[in-house]
């Protein structure tokens, strides 16, 4: 039987993994930072001239390491501890031997090859996004480099966790459907991203359904988390 087959003969015996005020909470946060996206995209499209300099990005860059570990710390702290379910449970995909660390980093690089793929074709059919950049807040020199590294590193562990890992479970438990639960947390991972315009929220949709589909067919956030954080290394850097 297929990890996706057999993910959902068990959902039937899914719990949340927190109470659903709780994730109600998360929801509203991620809802009022599209509300913010949306309100950037305004004041960036009115005022060109702002994106056009290199800004003191590494404030930026610390802010938002403390915001991705004070989500990891709110799914923690206020959710999991809460119902008893361990971060390794929630994580999936114990490494027994060499060879499983080896087969998700395969994995991840597979995941990040297609999507670049689906990225590349989507920008040549739907040509490009005419919401503003943000081109202008990617790294530059060495000491922000670095702290885009630990960022993107962040990124992949505290993200995956919260929207394939947390948020696609309580959907499941909510919905008693994984199907439904991976295009929900899709498109909430898709909406949190409101910053970088309309076009781009749908594309990053994608994204999330992409990385969903292998956390539920591999039974583990891992080759994700991988993967995630290497396509972001790689965005910032070397502008893949």
């Amino acid at each position: 039987m297929s990890g996706m087959a057999a993910a959902e003969t068990e959902i039937c015996g899914v719990g949340p993994v927190a109470s659903m005020g709780h994730f109600a909470v998360l929801v509203a946060l991620f809802l009022e930072l599209t509300v913010g996206g949306v309100l950037f995209q305004s004041a960036a499209v009115s005022q060109p001239e702002v994106l056009r300099e290199h800004p003191q990005v590494a404030p930026l860059y610390l802010s938002i390491l403390v915001l991705e570990w004070g989500l990891f710390y709110y799914i923690w702290k206020g959710g999991l501890r809460r119902t008893g379910t361990t971060l390794r449970a929630l994580i999936g995909g114990r490494w027994s031997s060499i060879k499983d660390p080896l087969r998700d980093a395969a994995l991840a690089l597979a995941l990040w090859f297609l999507w670049t793929m689906v990225a590349i074709g989507w920008d040549r059919w739907l040509g490009p996004d005419h919401a503003a950049s943000i081109q202008s807040f990617l790294p530059r020199g060495g000491l922000e480099s670095a702290l885009w590294v630990a960022l993107s590193l962040s990124a992949g562990f505290c993200e995956e966790l919260v929207f394939r890992g947390y948020a696609q479970r309580q959907f499941a438990a909510l919905t008693h459907s994984w199907w439904i639960a991976l295009c929900l947390q899709a498109a909430l991972f898709g909406v949190s991203h409101g910053y970088q315009g309309t076009a781009a929220c749908a594309k990053i949709s994608i994204y999330g359904a992409l990385f969903g589909l292998l956390a539920l067919w591999r039974r583990s956030l891992r080759p994700g988390m991988m993967a995630h954080a290497w396509t972001d290394i790689c965005a910032g850097l070397f502008g893949i």
